[in-house]
């Protein structure tokens, strides 16, 4: 452990155990990850060459789906398993909006709590957030979060870590049915349906680390969405999500990501 990195770790963080939130901070070209994590890292681009590329591909997913939710009006967000803060989160894409990040991780949630210490529109929930209860009730939620108006939930790159014995699925409606009419979900879920040989080893280099993978299919995805009407263009690849006008995205498939909204 570095000296920078003594004042933002827990001292209880085990950083010999890789976590998802800082092998896809390392993906990202974060700062925020350990030896052990980029062991991982490395090994899953050993399998999968393009993986920065389907990190940074989701990563530009989250920001033109929650441009696209500041446009339709959603002036503040609920953003579920955040992981580490890198450049182009929730609050630098929306600056006038609330953000309420949760995450479980110590390390997310230290360095999340220090870079936020100064902006009262951003604040860090350590939660899990298989457990809706514990983020939906938490005395934080109800008072930095107007249930009464609409609410941008952005599930980001985060059900693929829910083992199905846990019902995604039913954990996605628990949320869905909290939030008012009017509201948005922004969900993007890795998948093996176009690499399924590259993406296997992707959850084998994962499966002994705290946050083993879960890829599913188009077919097991959509049902996430249930009670909700996706926009336009529906649930796609993540590239071909509203992609930026004259910009060509990074875009190997390997993310389906969608937006529906709260009848």
């Amino acid at each position: 452990m570095t000296v920078n990195q003594a004042a933002w770790v827990p001292k209880d963080v085990n950083v010999d155990l890789p976590s998802a939130a800082r092998v896809y901070d390392y993906l990202l070209g974060g700062a925020h990850n350990f030896a052990a994590d980029r062991a991982v890292g490395e090994r899953v681009l050993q399998v999968l060459p393009h993986g920065r590329q389907v990190a940074i591909s989701n990563r530009s997913f989250l920001r033109r789906a929650v441009r696209c939710l500041v446009e339709q009006g959603i002036t503040q967000f609920l953003d579920l398993g955040s992981g580490i803060p890198t450049a182009g989160n929730v609050h630098e894409i929306a600056p006038s909006a609330r953000v309420l990040y949760v995450d479980h991780d110590e390390v997310a949630v230290a360095h999340s709590d220090l870079l936020l210490a100064d902006d009262p529109d951003a604040i860090m929930l350590a939660a899990d957030l298989t457990r809706p209860d514990t983020v939906l009730d938490a005395p934080v939620t109800r008072e930095f979060l107007d249930f009464s108006q609409p609410i941008g939930l952005l599930m980001v790159a985060v059900m693929h870590f829910v083992p199905d014995e846990s019902d995604p699925a039913g954990i996605v409606a628990v949320y869905r049915d909290a939030l008012p009419a009017g509201s948005f979900v922004a969900l993007s879920h890795l998948t093996a349906d176009h690499q399924p040989e590259a993406m296997a080893a992707v959850v084998e280099a994962m499966k002994n680390s705290r946050d083993p993978m879960y890829f599913r299919t188009y077919d097991d995805v959509a049902p996430m969405f249930a009670g909700l009407d996706l926009i336009d263009p529906g649930l796609v690849s993540a590239p071909s999500w509203r992609p930026d006008i004259g910009v060509r995205e990074p875009g190997p498939e390997g993310v389906y990501a969608g937006v529906g909204r709260k009848p």
